[in-house]
């Protein structure tokens, strides 16, 4: 069956907070392995007599971190199969150690017993030295995987793994999409080590300039004034973006994990139009509840695409943020406009120019093909609109659609099937044409008229039922006298 693997926190390096309990352990234990040496707890175990053995020599072969923590993972376990096995470890067990998580996994499958002796965390000490409250709302990141976690500006961040300059760089970079560049950040090195610990407090743009830096350096980033915390109006898009990982992980969801971004083309149409429907019934609680799952569909996509290696969520949202802001200089720049339409003229003007030299050569090369035929329409008039080519008042446009009338009804006596249908598209983009000069939103029309005749057909089912009758038993006569009734009846 093997021996016990027990986990020991060394804590944050000052030799006076490990505990009597993780002292005694190691003074008896007969196999130690220690994640590493460079620990200043470390050199005061050895001047007691303590024997141990480092896994330093991992980090000096393997290639990555992942590799490093799943090396020293087999090894502990190999190690407790033969019998007891202690393995300490900086700080608490149980904060910032993958390779504790890949032994308790591994010691689960095996059936091998793990056990803790917890110490303090360079998190405890960290707290004192920076007098903060972490009950007030704390997030925690890995300097390590800053494109996979990211900080929360409504609460104070502690970002841990900044070990050296160029991570201080890089989590540099990734700060500055969240917070201004001159955001003040504290370089905590060696947090309730007497004699080692050193504060540093900079601007977020210098971050990466300090001397001050070893493996055992954090880095704190207060919270933004205004921002509010996720019990208010902001929400991170996290505990979604898991739970779709874990549906399309090992173990996951079969359905969820056969979909790919054509398979899922359907469901974003779909939901999209939900939402419409919720909105036009006015419905807060139900718009509530399909935009939850149009959003659904995009984190979806963009964790597809992140298998893939091409984006993530994050890009979705930095992405959408920086263009808005962008195409906004009228809010945040020095842009003057009057009115509405000159803000639609800064817009094209502006996306014009985002596209460089690879512009298309038509303004409506960019327009969706795959948009539903009424909402591409009107797209195409509105921007042959936007550069002069339209009629002067809505008389011109009424006038063409009684003439694209007239020709269908020269088509319906000619028999021919490809010139009704011709017309009969004509007859419909006048319509919309129409309908966008008067400033009437024709899917809002159509959608209303379709109401209204679902309502009073209703009504001939109705009628047709209380008298005994199916409808196809009932004439088309009768069957519009009742069609008149309810026309009626609304009026009144």
């Amino acid at each position: 069956m093997g021996g016990k693997i027990t986990v020991v926190g060394l804590g944050p390096g000052d030799p006076g907070m490990l505990s009597s309990a993780a002292l005694e352990l190691l003074g008896k234990s007969r196999c130690i392995r220690l994640r590493t040496g460079i620990h200043p707890v470390v050199e005061w175990l050895g001047q007691r007599g303590i024997h141990f053995d480092t896994f330093d020599y991992i980090y000096r072969e393997a290639g990555d971190f992942q590799e490093v923590y799943r090396r020293i993972a087999d090894e502990v376990i190999e190690l407790g199969r033969k019998g007891d096995v202690t393995y300490a470890v900086p700080g608490h067990p149980m904060v910032a150690e993958e390779s504790v998580e890949l032994i308790i996994n591994s010691a689960r499958g095996e059936g091998l017993e793990v056990g803790f002796i917890p110490g303090m965390s360079f998190l405890d000490a960290l707290y004192a030295v920076l007098e903060i409250n972490p009950a007030r709302g704390l997030h925690i990141i890995d300097g390590l995987r800053m494109g996979e976690q990211r900080p929360d500006p409504a609460v104070g961040t502690v970002v841990t793994q900044a070990y050296s300059r160029l991570v201080l760089s890089d989590i540099k970079i990734s700060l500055m999409e969240t917070y201004p560049d001159d955001h003040p950040v504290t370089i905590v090195t060696a947090a309730g080590v007497p004699g080692e610990e050193s504060i540093e407090r900079c601007l977020l743009y210098e971050l990466d300039r300090t001397s001050r830096v070893n493996h055992l350096t954090s880095v704190y980033i207060p919270p933004l004034e205004g921002e509010t915390s996720p019990a208010g109006c902001r929400f991170p898009l996290d505990p979604l973006v898991d739970v779709m990982a874990r549906l399309r992980g090992e173990g996951g969801c079969p359905w969820d994990r056969e979909q790919d971004h054509l398979s899922l083309r359907p469901y974003l149409l779909e939901e999209a139009y939900e939402v419409i429907d919720a909105l036009d019934r006015q419905d807060m609680y139900n718009i509530c509840e399909e935009l939850g799952d149009l959003l659904l569909q995009i984190v979806f996509h963009a964790l597809i695409a992140g298998e893939g290696g091409h984006f993530g969520i994050n890009d979705v949202v930095g992405a959408i943020t920086e263009k808005m802001v962008r195409r906004h200089p009228h809010v945040f720049g020095s842009v003057k406009v009057e009115n509405s339409r000159e803000v639609l003229e800064n817009w094209a003007a502006i996306k014009k120019k985002e596209k460089g030299k690879g512009a298309p050569a038509s303004i409506m090369d960019d327009l969706p093909r795959s948009l539903p035929s009424l909402i591409r329409a009107q797209k195409i008039q509105a921007r042959a609109a936007r550069v002069g080519f339209d009629w002067p008042s809505y008389e011109g446009a009424l006038e063409k659609l009684y003439e694209e009338l007239s020709e269908i009804k020269e088509a319906v006596k000619s028999g021919s099937g490809s010139q009704m249908e011709e017309e009969l598209g004509d007859v419909l983009f006048s319509v919309l044409n129409l309908s966008r000069i008067l400033n009437i939103d024709a899917e809002i029309a159509l959608s209303r008229t379709i109401s209204k005749f679902l309502d009073r057909f209703g009504y001939i089912e109705e009628r047709a039922a209380k008298s005994g009758l199916e409808l196809d038993q009932c004439s088309l006569e009768q069957m519009d006298n009742w069609w008149e009734e309810v026309k009626k009846q609304k009026k009144v």
